[in-house]
């Protein structure tokens, strides 16, 4: 009977200090250990120069951008606007372009338009990624 209620006791208390970590990650590190795009150095280079990069050799492109903040110029072939706004960047390869995810208070660019676009590079799905992106120009 004692050995059972120690048991429960020593679970319980495991269980509080598991969902008071998880609590402090989730709802206080995470929000202030986030990056900001705006302030970090980024590699400059062209929507067309990032797209032959993942064509040609993806592992490569990966070691060189992924989770880096990349500041990438192109044109605007589409913007889509849902929870926040999606923009593609135009590249010289038809099935590969940049796809970006802006922040939430970024402005709506207009299609056509040559823009900046600065980011954290995800790596490449069908298109080459940018999150938490920001436009520069």
């Amino acid at each position: 009977m004692f050995l059972s209620k120690k048991i429960i006791g020593i679970i319980t208390i495991t269980a509080l200090v598991i969902i008071g970590g998880v609590y402090y990650y989730v709802f206080i590190y995470s929000k202030n250990n986030h990056r900001n795009v705006a302030t970090e150095k980024s590699i400059a280079l062209t929507a067309a120069q990032l797209a032959q990069a993942y064509s040609m050799n993806e592992d490569s492109a990966n070691k060189q951008f992924l989770d880096k903040t990349i500041s990438v110029t192109g044109e605007v072939i589409t913007v889509q606007e849902d929870s926040l706004i999606n923009v593609t960047l135009k590249s010289n390869d038809a099935f590969i372009n940049v796809y970006c995810t802006l922040q939430s208070n970024q402005p709506r660019p207009d299609s056509g338009k040559t823009i900046t676009i600065k980011g954290i590079c995800t790596g490449k799905l069908s298109d080459v990624v940018l999150t938490d992106a920001i436009i520069q120009k």
